[in-house]
């Protein structure tokens, strides 16, 4: 007979890192958003020079997306698919060659003008294609086929990458590039595809859990269905043609479609509760952030970035920031109760967005912003680096 999950991860006598798939690139991917941030704020006072091929802003915004979303992905897949599949966890060795992989991406990025042209892209590159390809064998294994969607989302985000990696090839700006653009994008419906299942579920497991009677509206009911089709259509128009009249009344129509999504899902019922609380405002920063780059575009004032990070910082940072906390109790035995230090991260993260916003009208706010994103993954990756380098406590008899 077959190990079981539990079975396959006990007998793992090596790092308790490497006991699951969330442990190594929750932990190492939030280090990798505070460090970066670190390094981003050292070029900004003019005392340090990033020896990468990329120009800094490109850097910038290539080492978030591309480089902690990553991470971050994998996590979260490795994790998810052995529940959706019913089959077997990467673990071991395998995990570990696989997170050396990604590690392996945000060296030679950072460090590209010391390799062959071509040679950073392709280390970059190699990790989310062979995560592409385990993710495929596991949902072809398991005959999963409802969930070929994720792994096609994850095909296309890689293929933002490969642009991206192409435009700056090109001294082009990829920072505001066509592979950003997709990249975003396809992040943002990761969000709304997954985050539109867990979303009302958590929701509807901790009100009944209080007894209260109120309940989400279902996931993935037929407005949901409709929703996303037309966001994959309002998307692709802003990829390819962001400053446009059209495209900024189709982004408005977005965030009015996903702000009745949102509330949908009984929200404000949870404000006792910082681990359900924390996803609905990370989902609202959805349809903000498409309003923002839609009153951009119409009322001319020529700052996209200011308006994508909203989703960047604040949909990005903020769903993953509470999908990690929230996994990393649940697989470690912990209790799902967010402690104070817990909604300090939280915070951290929403007020490092405001105060970018609020940058370009008081510029001092930026260095502020970039502080308080890092006291928020730091704090993670502190308060939640324990959970995460242990192994699992063992059930005692009548636990």
């Amino acid at each position: 007979m077959g190990q079981s999950s539990a079975e396959q991860m006990r007998a793992w006598i090596g790092p308790a890192i490497f006991s699951f798939g969330f442990r190594p690139f929750f932990l190492f991917g939030a280090g990798w958003a505070a460090l970066s941030m670190l390094i981003w704020i050292a070029v900004l006072v003019g005392g340090f020079d990033i020896p990468s091929r990329f120009d800094p802003i490109s850097w910038h915004a290539h080492a978030f997306l591309f480089g902690y979303l990553n991470a971050i992905v994998a996590g979260f897949l490795l994790t998810a698919v052995p529940n959706w599949t019913g089959r077997l966890p990467i673990v071991g060795w395998r995990l570990a060659a696989l997170f050396a992989l990604w590690g392996a991406g945000r060296v030679a990025v950072f460090s590209s003008t010391h390799w062959p042209i071509g040679a950073a892209a392709m280390i970059d590159l190699a990790f989310p294609i062979c995560l592409g390809g385990l993710i495929l064998r596991e949902i072809i294994a398991g005959k999963n086929w409802r969930n070929l969607m994720v792994l096609a989302l994850l095909g296309v985000f890689t293929l933002g990458n490969v642009v991206f990696h192409i435009e700056a090839a090109r001294a082009e700006n990829a920072a505001q590039g066509y592979g950003l653009r997709l990249g975003l994008a396809t992040a943002i419906m990761m969000i709304a595809v997954i985050g539109g299942r867990i979303i009302p579920s958590f929701t509807r497991n901790w009100l009944a859990g209080r007894g209260d009677l109120a309940r989400p509206t279902p996931p993935m009911t037929q407005f949901d269905k409709l929703t996303l089709l037309i966001s994959i259509g309002v998307l692709i128009r802003w990829v390819l043609v962001p400053a446009s009249p059209l495209t900024a009344l189709a982004l408005m129509a977005f965030g009015l479609l996903h702000l009745w999504r949102l509330a949908r899902w009984q929200g404000h019922r949870t404000l006792a509760e910082p681990l359900v609380w924390v996803l609905h405002i990370a989902y609202l920063f959805i349809p903000l952030g498409a309003m923002a780059m839609a009153a951009d575009e119409l009322l001319g004032s020529h700052d996209p970035a200011a308006a994508q990070h909203i989703w960047m910082a604040g949909a990005i940072g903020g769903m993953t920031l509470a999908v990690m906390t929230r996994a990393t109790l649940g697989h470690s035995g912990q209790k799902l109760l967010a402690d104070k230090a817990t909604v300090a991260v939280y915070i951290c993260l929403f007020l490092a967005v405001v105060s970018r916003l609020a940058s370009g009208v008081l510029p001092g706010l930026l260095n502020l912003s970039a502080l308080l994103w890092i006291a928020a993954f730091l704090g993670f990756t502190v308060c939640y680096g324990p959970s995460l380098l242990r192994p699992k406590p063992k059930k005692t008899a009548g636990s």
